[in-house]
């Protein structure tokens, strides 16, 4: 069974992400675990995590850095 994949996608506050999944499921999503690892560490930047969007289903930020919907 597949999983949901997400919709739409808003950075809000304390590095969190805003997700509507494509069947209407709602969820936070806290990122600030992930911001000491590698390729993630540009998150810290706060302007740089807040453009974040949604490409194909999934969580994007536009140098490379994406979260799978499966997470």
């Amino acid at each position: 069974m597949m999983n949901p994949r997400v919709k739409s996608v808003k950075a809000i506050k304390d590095y969190k992400l805003d997700i509507i999944f494509d069947n209407n499921e709602r969820g936070v999503f806290d990122c600030s675990n992930f911001l000491d690892k590698g390729i993630f560490q540009e998150l810290q930047d706060v302007n740089y995590f807040n453009k974040v969007k949604c490409e194909y289903g999934t969580v994007v930020w536009q140098n490379e850095q994406d979260i799978c919907p499966d997470t």
